[in-house]
């Protein structure tokens, strides 16, 4: 079975929680059917091990990790893939797929400019 990792990277301001929790519960709602988790990768009890253990337990075998960051920096190319190799060792039955970053997507532009627009009226 598939499950879908949310990964944010995560801030002491307990408040981004919810604001995840928000964007995975849309998520429910737009791919019914889904075994969506989500987790950090810092600042947070919810760390990447424990999303994966929590998509395990509901008997997810392969794991697709999406990250909610913009940019492809350390976190991607590095920390998130040793993690996820370190973890691999544990549970080598669980095939564990890292996605891309947000990155340059023209929907985001389209975000932006709702917010530019916001400030500017």
């Amino acid at each position: 079975m598939t499950g879908v990792l949310v990964l944010a990277h995560g801030s002491r301001e307990k408040e981004t929680e919810a604001t995840l929790d928000k964007i995975v519960s849309s998520l429910n709602q737009r791919l019914v059917g889904t075994k969506i988790e989500r987790a950090f990768l810092q600042f947070s009890d919810t760390n990447l091990e424990q999303g994966l253990l929590k998509l395990i337990d509901k008997g997810v075998t392969d794991i697709k990790v999406v990250p909610y960051f913009l940019f492809e920096g350390v976190h991607i190319k590095e920390d998130i893939p040793n993690e996820i190799k370190a973890f691999n060792k544990e549970y080598p039955n669980v095939k564990i797929t890292l996605g891309r970053t947000l990155g340059e997507d023209y929907r985001l532009a389209e975000v932006l400019a709702d917010r530019i627009q916001e400030l500017i009226r």
